[in-house]
């Protein structure tokens, strides 16, 4: 750890002892708060619980001179052997879900999206069935406009509220705001934090709802790795192809780097057999990129974030 995470880590401490709502944890292992339990020790992990202890922490960490990563359920990404030489900042400790009585489900950044399905659901709203299962966080279904099943979050999102690091001002953008595309949004391009996103349903029959919700964890169980450590689909899906389908036909189905493996049930995931390295990891998603681009001339995007 250096001087300045070290001196870091002495302020959150006090501001913490003081009652600050904030979790400080030193040299922790990122395996432990990733989907694929890989990756090294972070100088700090840190837990805001609320927004002011947000704030403080990126005030003070950038007034000593200490970077720092925004995590959520750590479902997409990849942190390095080596670990982070900085402040991951999970926002997990920021999960509270309230729902309107016009339909509005509004759910802070950290709050899982199998839960905010679960709030819909209990409400008796619908429209975020197609959600239930993906394993990420309100925030980063914002960030990702993530989807499944043929629905994705730009249909259901009434708009979000965010931070600006630079000034510690928050503010609010409509659903036309956020530039909407595929696993796309305008907040992968700018350094604005989620906070929370709000989302507009529709009334609709609680068992219904849940019936969809079961039958989309069904096909969930069935067709993906779930039994194994993985960071879901490893790659963008480029017009016209199905990634998973030129993965098999190149014959790559449980083709196995260290403890990485292409999934055997499905050739889209990359898993976890048991003691995978990042550097294990990251070496099988280049040789199914060569693989793919010499059998089909096709470039694949990697969607798994890899955090040195």
């Amino acid at each position: 750890m250096t001087d300045t995470v070290r001196a870091l880590a002495g302020d959150l401490n006090a501001y913490a002892a003081e009652g600050g709502c904030l979790t400080v944890l030193v040299d922790e292992p990122m395996s432990r708060h990733t989907s694929f339990h890989i990756g090294g020790p972070a100088g700090l992990y840190l837990v805001p619980g609320c927004r002011d202890a947000l704030v403080r922490v990126l005030t003070a960490a950038r007034e000593r001179g200490v970077r720092t990563y925004l995590l959520g359920n750590g479902t997409n990404v990849l942190f390095d052997d080596a670990g982070y030489d900085g402040a991951v900042v999970s926002l997990t400790g920021m999960d509270h879900i309230a729902v309107g009585e016009d339909g509005l489900v509004t759910a802070e950044a950290g709050a899982s999206l199998s839960s905010v399905c679960k709030a819909a659901r209990d409400a008796g709203l619908t429209g975020l069935e197609f959600a239930f299962g993906i394993p990420g966080s309100a925030g980063g279904a914002v960030v990702m406009n993530a989807g499944a099943y043929g629905g994705e979050t730009a249909q259901v999102l009434e708009a979000s509220e965010y931070l600006d690091p630079r000034t510690m001002e928050a503010g609010r953008l409509s659903l036309e705001e956020h530039s909407y595309g595929y696993r796309d949004s305008v907040y992968r391009h700018t350094d604005r934090i989620v906070l929370s996103a709000s989302f507009r349903l529709k009334p609709g029959s609680r068992e219904d709802i849940a019936a969809a919700m079961s039958d989309y964890a069904s096909r969930r169980v069935s067709k993906q790795p779930l039994e194994y450590p993985s960071a879901g689909s490893v790659f963008k899906r480029p017009a016209g192809r199905f990634v998973g389908q030129m993965v098999e036909e190149s014959g790559l189905k449980g083709y196995r780097i260290g403890g990485a493996e292409v999934s055997e049930k499905h050739a889209g995931f990359i898993v976890n057999r048991g003691g995978a390295t990042c550097r294990d990891v990251l070496a099988l998603v280049e040789h199914i990129r060569e693989t793919v681009r010499k059998n089909y001339g096709v470039e694949l995007e990697c969607e798994i974030i890899h955090v040195t």
